[in-house]
């Protein structure tokens, strides 16, 4: 009975163009946003961060990044652990040569960098499109790996081939290295994904997320119109990639620590983060959240119920994970393509119309 639209009105264009116009809607989520800033740090341990929140925040940028791509644009890409690795290794030079500068640049110049090499890769994207353009980021993905794994200047000729995140402050607090707080690598990691939300909210509903729209929709039509393909894709590119290059940055040095691009950006990253916006939802914010909260709760889920509680090995778990996640993917696919996000628009219609039949 709470969720009504009733003397609920709007008196400015910018009031009817809100992101959320319904109160109700703003209202909870800046509960939501006031619960995770304030109180979660407080409850917050070792085994959560690690297990959940950090994954689930990291994810969420990297599926924001390519639900730009592929859910508004319409630009397939299977490179995107690559990307990842592209921000990541940009992460790690910017530290160890920069070692004054805050650790929050650092992030973000990763972005950048990995920006440019997106929209590199971009190029050919003006001439195919669908499953060639799929192969050619394919090959971009292969292509980048054995570069940071052939060039040793990217790990600063070590011997291990790993590169290792230094120990970095922001405000005096270990964000990075091996004496970091749960707390403090969350709140580090909850800036950047809120920052990348609300980006990303504000670019897909201006004129350029239009112009991506127009360009997924059908290309031909979106030109007669007055797009110009080659900047709608390019900035896809480019935007898609900065969210991409920031999360993995992040992975690198505020998750994991220590990385080996073949193990930890492998294809198996790409197709995991696919998975995340098309069981989320494809062309939607929401979407890549709520994808990337099931893939990185399911497995903890299935450890528990099957691990600890009923006794199975942890192999027949992981194979039953994927059995999971790839009867999901064809049952969404068939039955609501637009994921978790359609699910959740659909339950938001049925609870402001309850308890009236239509």
């Amino acid at each position: 009975m709470l969720y009504r639209e009733a003397g609920d009105f709007s008196t400015t264009y910018p009031q009817d163009s809100q992101t959320f116009p319904i109160r109700f809607d703003r209202y909870r989520y800046y509960a939501v946003l006031l619960i995770a800033a304030i109180i979660m740090p407080f409850v917050m341990t070792d085994y959560l961060v690690n297990s959940i929140f950090l994954p689930f925040l990291i994810y969420a940028i990297a599926a924001i990044g390519l639900n730009i791509l592929t859910g508004y644009c319409g630009q397939v890409s299977l490179g995107t652990g690559g990307f990842m690795a592209v921000g990541a290794y940009a992460c790690y030079k910017l530290m160890t040569a920069f070692p004054d500068v805050s650790i929050f640049f650092h992030v973000i110049l990763a972005g950048g960098i990995t920006a440019l090499v997106g929209t590199a890769f971009g190029l050919p994207s003006l001439r195919i499109k669908g499953f060639y353009l799929a192969v050619a980021t394919l090959a971009a993905q292969f292509f980048l790996v054995w570069l940071f794994n052939k060039v040793s200047w990217f790990y600063n000729y070590s011997a291990s081939g790993q590169i290792n995140a230094p120990e970095r402050t922001v405000f005096g607090i270990e964000v990075t290295g091996p004496n970091t707080e749960a707390w403090a690598t969350y709140l580090f990691c909850l800036v950047f994904t809120v920052g990348a939300a609300i980006l990303a909210r504000n670019l897909t509903r201006g004129s350029v997320g239009r112009q991506w729209m127009a360009i997924r929709d059908m290309d031909i039509a979106a030109e007669i119109i007055g797009v110009n393909p080659l900047r709608a894709k390019l900035t896809a590119f480019a935007v898609s990639s900065f969210f991409v290059g920031v999360s993995g940055a992040l992975f690198f040095a505020v998750y994991l620590g220590a990385v080996e691009v073949g193990e930890v950006f492998g294809i198996n990253k790409s197709f995991l983060v696919l998975f995340m916006i098309i069981i989320g939802g494809l062309g939607s914010i929401f979407g890549a959240f709520a994808g990337s909260a099931f893939l990185v709760v399911l497995p903890v889920v299935l450890k528990i119920v099957g691990v600890d509680l009923m006794g199975w090995p942890t192999d027949i778990v992981a194979h039953f994970q994927l059995v999971i996640v790839g009867g999901l993917i064809i049952m969404f696919l068939i039955l609501e393509p637009h994921g978790l996000a359609q699910l959740w628009r659909v339950a938001k219609e049925k609870l402001r119309l309850w308890p009236f039949p239509h």
